[in-house]
């Protein structure tokens, strides 16, 4: 018989069922059915801030100070013979193009000048003798013409490609060849006795002018040269001895600390920095400063007094190939001068002669104004006297000229000796001229050496200095250290 259980209690001494034990859930996904993100705590700091707040505990204790006093100690002195090298190797460079480079190549430009000037003088010259030109004429000629051919190439190889001075370099090369050409047909037909001679001198006498304004701009262009590497080599270089003050304050600064916390007078390796600093620091003032005296004297007694003689010198050579050309001419070619009652028809060559031998006198003048000592003023005061003696006898060649006595006029400016002829006079100038430009461009290679003499050494030295005085800085304030261990 089968029991049917009754209502629902469990029946007597049976144990009521227990559910299973449910495990842990993860709570329930965010949004997008992402966990939801945990807590991020404290923002990470970055490695900047954290270094800035160990330093600023550094600093708080005299071990860390000490650390900090000998880094900026040691960058600032580095620092001092850094700027020094650098500032001293470009003034360096400067004086050394001075002497080796800007100077030279203005040397060269204003003898590209005179040799121009020379040859077309000397080719007048020759050309007056006509058949009796002399050997010693031609000579001449052909020199001139073969320096300032030799000069040209020198300037040209010189020169930066695409320069204004590249530029006239390649016109005055293209140039000579036709002048020479043109006085080569001069000569031919003057021999033969050809009027048309004299036609083709003033006119390689027009090409030759256009050539020597080239010239002018050519030796115009590397004066500016030469001024621009005296305005780079001259100037005190500020910025070092700043430095180098500021580097020597800090280091007398540590000393007086050391001494005051310490009562110690002496800390050899920060007294080894302090004097290594100072020496560099006087080597740069000193001999920065006879550097900077002596390429001022190179200029103002011997660029200044080259460029002068240069000139005159040049004066000279015009004014005799225009004394020369005036002949030659014979009143072929006239212009007219002054206005109203003063106006007067005069010859082209003989009024340029007068303005040469005034620019003549001027330059001869301010020569001898610049000329610092005896053995430069006595040339110029010979140049002088025989360019007064020259007027003199222009004007008694001019008088026989305009008298019509050709040939009394012709013995006037190339006879010789006992004619007491212009040509003598212009000699005589011009020799004394080249010795006064001897002496000076002496003068301003002893200058200037001296002047870029001083600097021997002092980019090295500096740098080398510094380093000492770095590693005494560190080493006065490493054994200051040691004594906290």
């Amino acid at each position: 018989m089968t029991y049917q259980q009754k209502g629902g209690a469990a029946p007597p001494g049976t144990p009521a069922p227990t559910m299973p034990a449910v495990p842990p859930q993860a709570p329930p996904p965010g949004p997008q059915g992402r966990p939801p993100a945990s807590d991020p705590g404290p923002p990470r700091r970055t490695a900047w801030a954290e270094g800035v707040d160990r330093l600023r505990a550094a600093a708080t204790t005299e071990p860390g100070r000490l650390r900090i006093i000998g880094a900026v100690l040691a960058l600032l002195v580095v620092s001092f013979g850094a700027v020094t090298a650098w500032q001293m190797t470009e003034r360096s460079a400067a004086a050394d193009d001075v002497l080796h480079s800007s100077q030279p190549l203005s040397a060269d430009a204003a003898d590209i000048y005179r040799s121009l000037a020379a040859a077309n003088t000397a080719a007048s010259s020759g050309f007056l003798a006509g058949g009796q030109e002399t050997a010693e004429s031609r000579k001449d000629y052909e020199e001139n013409i073969s320096v300032a051919a030799e000069k040209l190439v020198t300037a040209a190889s010189n020169s930066e490609p695409g320069s204004p001075s590249e530029k006239t370099i390649t016109k005055l090369n293209k140039r000579l060849p036709e002048y020479k050409g043109l006085v080569e047909r001069a000569r031919a037909n003057n021999r033969q006795g050809f009027p048309l001679g004299g036609a083709y001198l003033r006119y390689a006498n027009s090409k030759m002018q256009v050539m020597l304004g080239d010239a002018e701009d050519l030796y115009k262009v590397e004066n500016q040269q030469l001024r621009s590497d005296y305005d780079a080599a001259t100037p005190y270089p500020w910025i070092a001895i700043g430095v180098g003050v500021v580097a020597l304050g800090g280091l007398v600064w540590a000393q007086r600390r050391n001494y005051r916390r310490t009562n110690r007078v002496l800390n050899q390796g920060l007294a080894a920095a302090t004097a290594a600093s100072t020496v560099v620091l006087l080597w740069l003032v000193v001999g920065h400063s006879v550097a900077r005296a002596g390429l001022n004297d190179s200029y103002d007694n011997g660029v200044r007094s080259l460029n002068t003689l240069n000139d005159a010198r040049i004066a000279s050579l015009k004014a005799r190939g225009n004394e020369n050309l005036t002949l030659v001419a014979r009143g072929a070619e006239t212009k007219t001068v002054g206005t109203g009652e003063n106006e007067r028809v005069v010859d082209v060559f003989d009024d340029d002669f007068e303005r040469q031998m005034t620019e003549l006198t001027a330059k001869l003048s301010a020569a001898e104004d610049l000329a610092d000592n005896s053995a430069g003023v006595k040339p110029v005061e010979a140049a002088t006297a025989n360019m007064k003696v020259w007027k003199e006898r222009h004007k008694e060649a001019r008088k026989e000229d305009n008298a019509g006595n050709y040939q009394g006029a012709l013995d006037k400016v190339i006879g010789s000796k006992a004619d007491q002829p212009t040509g003598e006079c212009f000699d005589n100038v011009d020799i004394a001229l080249n010795n006064a430009l001897i002496h000076e461009a002496a003068e301003f290679k002893q200058a200037a050496g001296d002047g870029r003499g001083a600097m021997n050494g002092l980019a090295v030295g500096a740098a080398a200095l510094a380093v000492l005085a770095a590693a005494g800085a560190v080493l006065g304030i490493g054994r200051r250290l040691s004594e906290y261990r």
